[in-house]
């Protein structure tokens, strides 16, 4: 069942929409003119709003901006009995779902709200998702340290800037990438990320640049690779500094010249991409060995971003602790477990060499092993387990 609003001057018109589409099982309220039509539409969430666009107090099109004023996501269905295409074009340019001509088609009308509620439900559906996704990558902590990486986001993420991320493994280099990405213009286009470590070097230029069919043994279809893949959008290259120096220089032409080539092709293909890459290494003891080039790190390091280890940010770990609390004792479906002081004490003594991805493993644990409370002395039984001990 949906609600619908039917904004329309015409009693009878009114009282047939409402008499059909609560026979179809849906909620309908009334609106005479435009005015209050508006109204209604400001102090309800409707699923979908029917609307005239012959009215006297109010033209159709002008309650249509102001609806779209108010909400964007809300499917607007114009009707009219003096339709032509013109008028039709103009609704839809400006934000219409539909336009239907009087006398109205009532199985044409009742498969528009059926597709313009699916339209809807997949809208909602998806702005679920990206808060889910949004939340997944939040940067969690108000130590000087961690305030100072959100500053850089900040300012660096509305620009074009090429940025580098520095830290050790597990800081939660990736998630400043993603903030970097959300927080800017390109947002709403792909974010496509890179592990760099993970491929074969003589995979990586296939992964990054695509392949044509037969340009190698394995190569049975053409493959589209990652800076097409992020067209628009932006490539996160991760461990930038264990790509092989073959790979090194096309990157380094396609951020010179915003062209790429398949391998196995001479064609030219043009990429509007942004660039964030992120290493654990210390480059510049990379370049003075001869494995990364210097004039990749120059251009891939307009902005540098150093992510801080855990234990430089230790005060962050009661906000981290219950951050992950939460989280977990979602994802099992349980209770959330109380943290004693004494917990987060014992917690901030030890030296976290694996950072917040070895933090998460340990509260994930002690989650699962303890009962309803986290003491000192379980983070001392349980943080640290060796073969044969306390597990």
């Amino acid at each position: 069942m949906s609600k619908i609003l039917v904004i329309d001057d015409e009693k009878a018109i009114r009282n047939t929409l409402k008499e059909v589409l609560e026979y179809e099982k849906h909620e309908v309220d009334l609106a005479e003119d435009g005015p209050s039509g508006i109204e209604l539409f400001s102090n309800n969430t409707y699923d979908i709003v029917l609307c005239d666009i012959k009215m006297q107090k109010m033209d159709g099109i002008e309650v249509l901006q102001k609806i779209m004023e108010i909400s964007t996501v809300t499917p607007v269905v114009m009707i009219s009995g003096h339709g032509n295409i013109d008028t039709a074009v103009e609704a839809i340019k400006k934000g219409a779902f539909d336009f239907l001509e009087k006398p109205l088609d009532l199985n044409r009308l009742l498969i528009t709200i059926r597709n313009s509620i699916d339209k809807s439900t997949l809208i909602n559906q998806t702005q679920v998702l990206k808060n889910k996704v949004s939340k997944m990558y939040e940067i969690v902590g108000e130590s000087e340290a961690i305030l100072k990486v959100k500053e850089m986001i900040d300012r660096v993420a509305p620009t074009e800037a090429k940025v580098l991320i520095t830290g050790a493994n597990g800081t939660g280099k990736e998630l400043v990438a993603h903030q970097i990405h959300e927080k800017s213009s390109r947002a709403k286009a792909p974010f496509v990320e890179v592990n760099c470590a993970a491929i074969p070097s003589e995979l990586i230029e296939s992964e990054l640049f695509g392949h044509e069919k037969g340009s190698f043994t394995s190569a049975i279809k053409q493959r589209i690779g990652k800076f097409e893949q992020a067209n628009g959008g932006t490539i996160f290259l991760d461990e930038i500094g264990d790509m092989s120096l073959s790979a090194q220089a096309k990157v380094l032409r396609a951020l010179q010249e915003n062209r790429i080539t398949r391998v196995g092709s001479d064609k030219d293909i043009q990429v509007n991409v942004r660039v964030v890459t992120a290493t654990n290494k210390n480059i510049k003891k990379e370049i003075e060995n001869n494995t990364f080039r210097e004039d990749l790190y120059h251009r891939l390091s307009v902005i540098l971003i150093h992510v801080p280890t855990l234990n430089e940010r230790e005060e962050d770990i009661p906000l981290l602790a219950e951050h992950f609390n939460s989280v977990i004792c979602k994802e099992y479906g349980m209770n959330k477990k109380i943290i004693r002081k004494d917990a987060i004490k014992e917690l901030q003594k030890i030296e976290w060499t694996g950072n917040i991805r070895e933090f998460r493993n340990v509260l994930e644990r002690l989650i699962i092993l303890c009962k309803d409370e986290i003491t000192g002395a379980d983070v001392v039984a349980y943080a640290r387990p060796v073969s044969g001990g306390n597990i």
